[in-house]
């Protein structure tokens, strides 16, 4: 017996415009028979409105402390690429760990502070 994840949560000031930009990261829809909106209490994006997905719940409390959780992902550009265009949709660079032989990562901001980090291509790695 197993479990299967539904979906990450995020808690948020704004989920709407958290789901805004996540969707525009990750490419990610909302469900059309439960469609999101300015001021809705939870939001939902997810692959073609599938699962797993991403839920933003909108909490009175701001981001205080570190994500004990985050989201690794790969673009299907260059990852030098894809932190430009991160950058462009709001998102800000928290750490750089780009190495000179071309590995490592770029941790990065979302618009309301949580981390996530951008890691090489497939085809970067040679996969």
């Amino acid at each position: 017996m197993a479990s299967s994840i539904n979906q990450v949560t995020f808690d948020a000031r704004d989920g709407y415009a958290l789901a805004q930009f996540w969707s525009k990261v990750t490419g990610y829809t909302e469900n059309p028979r439960y469609p999101n909106a300015p001021g809705d209490e939870e939001n939902f994006i997810g692959p073609e409105g599938g699962r797993p997905g991403l839920l933003f719940i909108d909490v009175p409390e701001g981001k205080t402390v570190k994500n004990r959780l985050h989201l690794d992902i790969s673009p299907d550009t260059t990852r030098d690429e894809e932190v430009e265009r991160l950058l462009g949709l709001g998102a800000t660079v928290f750490e750089d760990h780009r190495r000179e032989d071309g590995s490592g990562w770029v941790t990065m901001l979302d618009p309301e502070g949580n981390e996530f980090c951008v890691e090489r291509s497939a085809a970067e790695r040679g996969e």
